[in-house]
């Protein structure tokens, strides 16, 4: 049994002495012994995709080969599913792959960092994949940031996604939402109002510059209504203060990359709201706040 390597290290201590995947030990194995990960992050194959994979190995032949592991009487891939369908739709009865010996929680990085290279997930599929490294093996953001190449808040604002309604979730998996459109959009008030502009950026209609402005403009105006009634006139200066915390709030929010509110009556005195999902996020604020 081969050493365990450990997580958050990436791909090269994954394999650590065994070398790059993609160099020499490949062995020749039938494809019916091997079967594909089920906890494979991506579900979504794009079956054009894969008949132009055909075509390539058709012509040229299979440069890289798959990386699988023992599981049972046979072998579970590791790396190279887009590979391995392509072969089976061109009827080939056997296929080069290099074995090696993973653990579940080094196999489900592997192959999230893999999709993850080749860009091929959609913000839902790359975020599950995220909490399901943290939920089921305990990895830490800063273990996940290591091993994926991405930073913490990248990371976070990724899980994050998650929380969204699901009518937005179904558009970020057919990808006609991207991942900072459906971001700006978590600083609206309401889920409608969250939907409402989703459809509109969808349909190309609104920037992710766009939606910023738009919910900044409705945060200030939601702000004045909060205004007791015997401030509703308020002075020269009470506007100014209210205009500052504004530009505050927004500074804020583009600092944590993460919703901020700042309440206040007269301008002068209120409270900071700061959202947060995780202990790894909240951890993360933490350091932000204090490292000046």
């Amino acid at each position: 049994m081969a050493k365990k390597k450990a997580l958050g290290q990436g791909l090269d201590a994954l394999f650590g002495d065994n070398g790059n995947a993609d160099q020499g030990g490949a062995n020749s194995l039938r494809m019916s012994d091997i079967e594909p990960n089920r906890d494979q992050p991506r579900r979504h194959f794009d079956d054009a995709a894969i008949a132009e994979l055909a075509d390539s190995i058709r012509q040229h032949g299979l440069i890289q080969p798959i990386i699988v592991r023992p599981l049972g009487a046979g072998y579970q891939i590791v790396a190279g599913e887009r590979r391995w369908r392509a072969c089976r739709m061109l009827g080939m009865s056997e296929i080069p792959a290099i074995i090696r010996e993973f653990t579940d929680p080094e196999t489900a990085q592997i192959a999230l960092i893999e999709n993850i290279q080749r860009e091929d997930l959609n913000p839902i599929e790359e975020a599950s994949a995220f909490r399901s490294l943290m939920d089921e093996y305990n990895m830490t953001q800063e273990e996940l940031s290591k091993a994926v190449g991405r930073s913490r808040s990248a990371i976070a604002n990724s899980v994050r996604l998650l929380n969204l309604p699901e009518e937005i979730i179904e558009m970020l998996r057919k990808r006609e939402l991207s991942a900072g459109q459906a971001k700006a959009l978590s600083a609206a008030e309401t889920e409608e109002e969250m939907i409402a502009i989703a459809k509109d950026a969808s349909a190309g209609r609104i920037t992710v510059r766009g939606i910023e402005k738009l919910l900044s403009k409705r945060s200030a105006s939601s702000e004045k209504d909060d205004i007791p009634e015997n401030n509703k006139n308020p002075d020269k200066e009470q506007r100014r203060n209210m205009n500052f915390l504004t530009e505050m709030q927004l500074s804020l929010e583009n600092h944590l990359q993460r919703k901020v509110k700042i309440s206040s009556s007269d301008g002068e005195k209120g409270t900071i709201t700061i959202d947060f999902y995780t202990k790894d996020e909240l951890s993360e604020i933490a350091d932000k706040l204090t490292m000046y």
